[in-house]
């Protein structure tokens, strides 16, 4: 069973940056599309970026887009850098798989997830 490792979650102050990984075998890594979803206390789970296999084609929400970058650093690992972090950025961050084609990605179809790592911004 491949298994999806989340980390860097913690406790920032708005307006500060955090970097999320997400590591796992490099068999995964390369055969899958990737995506970050989230959720907050008492939100349904919901989707915040994805990276094809090509690691070209990308996608966000409105709500991180201009502010949260995903990338397919190497075979084993993916980052979220998140700057300008704000209250409404508090949750649960997944990372998540799925096989995909060669430059497709989007944000739905996903069945491998990360137990998740926990941002909360606050003052």
């Amino acid at each position: 069973q491949e298994r999806l490792v989340e980390s860097g979650g913690g406790l920032v102050q708005p307006g500060e940056s955090l970097r999320l990984s997400c590591t796992a075998s490099e068999g995964l890594f390369n055969n899958y599309a990737m995506a970050w979803f989230r959720q907050a206390p008492g939100n349904e789970r919901e989707f915040v970026a994805s990276v094809s296999r090509s690691g070209r084609s990308k996608s966000y929400a409105d709500a991180v887009k201009g502010r949260f970058t995903i990338v397919r650093e190497d075979a084993k690992l993916m980052t979220l850098q998140m700057t300008r972090l704000g209250p409404e950025d508090t949750a649960v961050y997944y990372c998540a798989a799925k096989i995909a084609s060669w430059d497709s990605s989007g944000r739905n179809g996903y069945t491998l997830w990360g137990q998740g790592t926990q941002v909360t911004v606050s003052s």
